[in-house]
């Protein structure tokens, strides 16, 4: 029998895990999302209602590495060039967002409330930040990260993400606290920052990414998600020892990868943390809502919920408009980044340091937060007709799809046959994803100008990072020993849309995997060999209609053979459809 603190620990985590699966699998069911139900699952389990866990402060600090894993695999999927390209709306509508909605929401405060105006500056401005944790997973299972409105969406929370700086100095600047004048200064903090990412780049830049190929070299697949995860923690620790944002760390970790042949393969290895840590993060929200701030003034919490959502909604619609979004892409804009966020519950913890607000104010506008959060996922399934136009207009747009810029195809195997079978994709404009995990074969492609990402195909996981769900071919162009029938089976199952083409070595291997719906199967040397000899029979003589009736004639004694293999599993069936002397005119073929 292990100590009481394991036994706690075991107790705790199966009742969160066991609530959160019922929760979650019921609202979903609803179609309300995951998120709302890890918040609720958190507030029944929570002291407030059944009172079976305890300590929801020490488990948001935990939990709050679910945000920073997110931010990694964002990273990932915004490689420089893009971030640069996206670089008006991160700095031009992330700024006027969150100004203007500071500004208008510590107004409501002020007109709603007997607050001073520094109080209600340190309640409103943190207030205009929204829910990287809610919003960025909603727009990730919907596939709209891509859309307008998705990077739009993506921009406005990176942004958010990099006020928290001097949000933190405006509420030091506003602090009654003598002990915050020693302190350093916002520039100091602006300077550190730079310092910092500047840092990160280069740490990525020349250990990391040497790091992760001498890992895959080495074929270590432990070594790789241990590499992936020290590369989040450390970056977002170093960030946190100069007082920074960890979640800005894991980020600029994850752009700094977004180039290299390992993304595939280090978002399949983070997202089961990810996912974990996140659930975790808002069971944690759940249990810190106080339902007795809500029961005091009921009335009061409600409207104030009301006026964040109504009041974001309208700024940010407004701004949707005015960079370029259609009405229903800058109203589904409005609604996604209408509540408040959970960087507003650390904000709010400084400004109670800071001797600005009295905890009561804590508990009562985290309330709002929490209430905010969950009317998101009613608020989109309310408003889906309303949306769905835009959709499908944003559906024909130009956009970077999930599978490096969006490819349609997925080759799997860059030697000599996927080589050739890639460049026939390319030739005829389909975009191709290119996965290997031969580490030399990756380096000489990138010596010709071509990007193979670094990954095990024959992984479900990998093959979802790719982009697999959105492909409409996936070609398996390694030795088809690799395969088995039974995870083709998945893969089909998995990936419906796309359909499956294996290369096969023999007929023993097409013996082996059979031909089931949706995968074909095509021998790699069988093409070259009928086109080697039709070559021949033409410099022998042969006429071209002689020549054609040849083919048709081996190919239907060849499949029929084949088939009669697959059925029976004997090399040796059909026998007698074997050439064993020189056709006749009128032999019966």
């Amino acid at each position: 029998m292990h100590g009481g603190g394991q036994a706690i620990f075991v107790y705790e985590g199966a009742l969160l895990l066991g609530f959160a699966m019922l929760f979650v699998l019921v609202f979903r069911k609803l179609g309300l999302g995951a998120t709302l139900g890890y918040l609720i699952a958190g507030v029944v389990v929570g002291p407030q209602v059944l009172d079976l866990i305890g300590g929801a402060e020490d488990k948001i600090d935990i939990a709050e590495l679910g945000i920073v894993f997110l931010l990694f695999v964002v990273g990932l999927e915004l490689n420089p060039a893009r971030l640069w390209r996206m670089k008006r709306d991160i700095f031009g509508l992330g700024t006027i967002q969150v100004l203007l909605c500071g500004v208008a929401l510590t107004g409501v405060i002020l007109l709603s409330t007997g607050f001073t105006v520094a109080a209600a500056l340190a309640l409103g401005l943190p207030l205009a930040l929204s829910s990287t944790a809610q919003v960025l997973p909603m727009l990730q299972s919907a596939g709209r990260l891509r859309t307008p409105v998705g990077e739009k969406a993506l921009s406005t929370l990176l942004f958010q993400d990099l006020s928290i700086i001097p949000l933190i100095t405006v509420i030091a600047a506003l602090s009654r606290n003598p002990a915050d004048d020693a302190g350093p200064a916002g520039w100091e903090l602006a300077g550190l920052t730079v310092i910092a990412v500047v840092g990160l780049v280069a740490i990525g830049r020349f250990v990391i990414q040497p790091l992760f190929r001498l890992i895959a070299v080495l074929g270590e697949r432990e070594m790789f998600v241990v590499a992936a995860l020290f590369t989040v923690l450390a970056s977002a620790g170093a960030m946190q020892y100069f007082g920074l944002s960890t979640a800005l760390g894991a980020f600029v970790a994850g752009v700094m990868l977004a180039d290299t042949p390992y993304r595939h393969e280090l978002e399949a290895d983070v997202e089961p943390f990810r996912s974990i840590l996140l659930g975790l993060f808002f069971l944690a929200v759940g249990m810190m809502l106080d339902l007795q701030v809500i029961a005091d003034d009921p009335l009061f919490v409600l409207a104030m919920a009301a006026a964040l959502i109504v009041t974001k909604a309208a700024v940010i619609f407004a701004l949707g408009l005015l960079f370029g979004l259609h009405w229903r892409g800058a109203f589904a804009l409005g609604l996604l980044l209408s509540q408040g966020g959970e960087f507003g519950f650390v904000l709010f913890a400084q400004a109670q340091e800071a001797l600005l607000i009295a905890p009561e104010a804590v508990s009562l506008f985290g309330a709002v937060i929490t209430i905010s959060m969950a009317s998101t996922p009613f608020l989109m399934a309310a408003t889906r007709r309303l949306r769905r136009e835009d959709a499908a207009q944003e559906a024909t747009g130009e956009r970077d799809g999930p599978l490096a810029d969006g490819a349609s195809a997925i080759v799997i195997g860059y030697g000599r046959f996927g080589q050739t079978v890639s460049q026939m994709m390319l030739a005829s404009g389909v975009s191709v994803t290119l996965i290997d995990r031969n580490v030399s074969q990756i380096d000489m492609a990138g010596e010709f100008g071509s990007k193979v990402y670094f990954g095990d195909g024959t992984r479900l996981d990998v093959l979802r990072q790719a982009g697999a769900a959105q492909a409409d071919a996936i070609l398996y162009c390694v030795d088809g020993e690799r395969l088995t029938p039974e995870f083709l089976d998945e893969v089909c199952k998995a990936f419906p849309k796309a359909q499956i083409y294996i290369r096969a070595f023999d007929r023993r291997t097409v013996m082996r995997l059979g031909e089931p719906k949706g995968i074909t199967v095509v021998r790699e040397l069988l093409e070259s060999a009928i086109r080697m000899s039709r070559q021949s029979l033409e410099d022998i003589g042969l006429s071209l209609e002689d020549i054609d009736r040849a083919e048709d004639r081996y190919r239907r004694n060849d499949r029929e053979r084949l088939d009669r293999q697959i059925e029976s599993g004997d090399l040796k069936a059909a026998r007698d459809r074997i050439f064993t002397r020189p056709a006749r005119p009128g032999d019966d073929a």
